[in-house]
């Protein structure tokens, strides 16, 4: 993860809100030919030649969506991107630009937003897109930001969540839970910390859950890999918001239902272990968590010899038809309906 360093602090009102973009955005350069102009004019010009464009948009609000108590903002620059650029993944499309827009208390100096800047930066430069505009406002409750990727996708290629067919398998990428483990973590040691400030844990056994809470990656590799094997998924969505949620957005597009496996459902081992120590159910974890960023998604049956055994990809059910619903069928062969019960942001997400 990220360095934190100490730093004097320039209070924002003594640039203005143009100087502070020119300052924020002064090392950004154009890197994708279809980023034409970008930041410095009164909007960005593109040309995405005979390719069809995507375009995502997230809003994420201080105190929401993410706590700077042990969230550092170069973390929430890098992850605010990487959470945009899923979007896209999910879609089987390329990302090329994104814009960010952000309003700050007065609480926040110049040295705070260059540390999420810097975040911004190295997201962008990871993952080959153009930061190409965006705009900047005071707040008076914290920090706010809205990120906007755009991205090409050949018309061929586009996946969508209404395409899974009876007898599909259902595919997860990499594991489940982390992020939701690591988030617990979090949240303990904050408790902890406002009890007794001079507390000094120890966080190298969750070093795995917390990485996957503070920095996620947005899986390309993925993307990259089912070009290389020849496979075009069904159906694809993100899990942002916990795996059950991203099954019945599938089911609900699709107009089907789904058996998923729960002896297949792949975890890290640090995982359980958090969730013995939490006394939290691991499939819980798993079903409910989000914020893995992994991608859930349905393969004809004749792709499965394709998929077999790779290490990155795992088969956690099959799709069945709609009246069936969505079963959880337990090691012990029962089934049990599932219900989404991952992030709502209309509902109090606590406890």
């Amino acid at each position: 993860m990220f360095e934190n360093k100490n730093q004097s602090k320039t209070d924002l009102s003594s640039l203005g809100e143009f100087a502070l973009i020119d300052h924020l955005t002064s090392t950004f350069s154009l890197k994708n030919k279809s980023s034409l102009l970008g930041i410095g004019d009164d909007a960005a010009v593109l040309d995405y030649s005979n390719q069809q464009t995507l375009v995502s948009t997230d809003l994420l609000i201080e105190g929401i969506h993410f706590d700077l108590s042990y969230m550092p903002l170069k973390h929430l620059g890098y992850k605010a991107i990487i959470v945009n650029l899923s979007d896209l993944y999910a879609m089987n499309g390329t990302p090329s630009q994104v814009t960010v827009s952000l309003a700050a208390s007065n609480r926040f100096s110049l040295e705070a937003l260059e540390e999420l800047y810097a975040g911004i930066a190295l997201a962008c430069k990871n993952y080959n897109v153009d930061l190409i505009g965006g705009d900047t406002s005071s707040s008076t409750s914290g920090l706010m930001l809205s990120i906007t990727v755009l991205g090409t996708s050949d018309k061929e290629h586009i996946v969508k969540r209404s395409g899974a067919k009876e007898n599909d398998l259902l595919v997860v990428s990499g594991d489940l839970g982390a992020a939701y483990t690591g988030l617990q973590i979090l949240e303990r040691e904050k408790a902890v910390f406002l009890v007794n400030p001079n507390s000094q844990p120890d966080l190298t056994p969750y070093s795995y859950s917390i990485e996957r809470q503070l920095k996620p990656e947005a899986r390309k590799d993925i993307i990259e890999l089912l070009k290389e094997l020849k496979v075009v998924p069904t159906s694809m969505i993100d899990i942002s918001d916990g795996l059950s949620s991203e099954i019945f957005h599938l089911a609900k597009a699709s107009e089907v239902g789904f058996h998923i496996f729960e002896n297949k459902l792949p975890m890290d081992p640090e995982v359980n272990l958090i969730c013995e120590e939490f006394k939290i159910n691991s499939t819980t974890a798993v079903l409910n968590g989000g914020e893995d960023y992994e991608l859930l998604f349905t393969i004809a049956q004749k792709d499965f010899d394709k998929i077999k055994n790779h290490p990155l990809l795992t088969v956690i059910g099959h799709v069945v038809e709609k009246n069936a619903g969505c079963q959880l069928i337990t090691g012990l062969g029962q089934q049990i309906e599932m219900r989404a019960q991952g992030w709502n942001s209309f509902k109090n997400n606590e406890g």
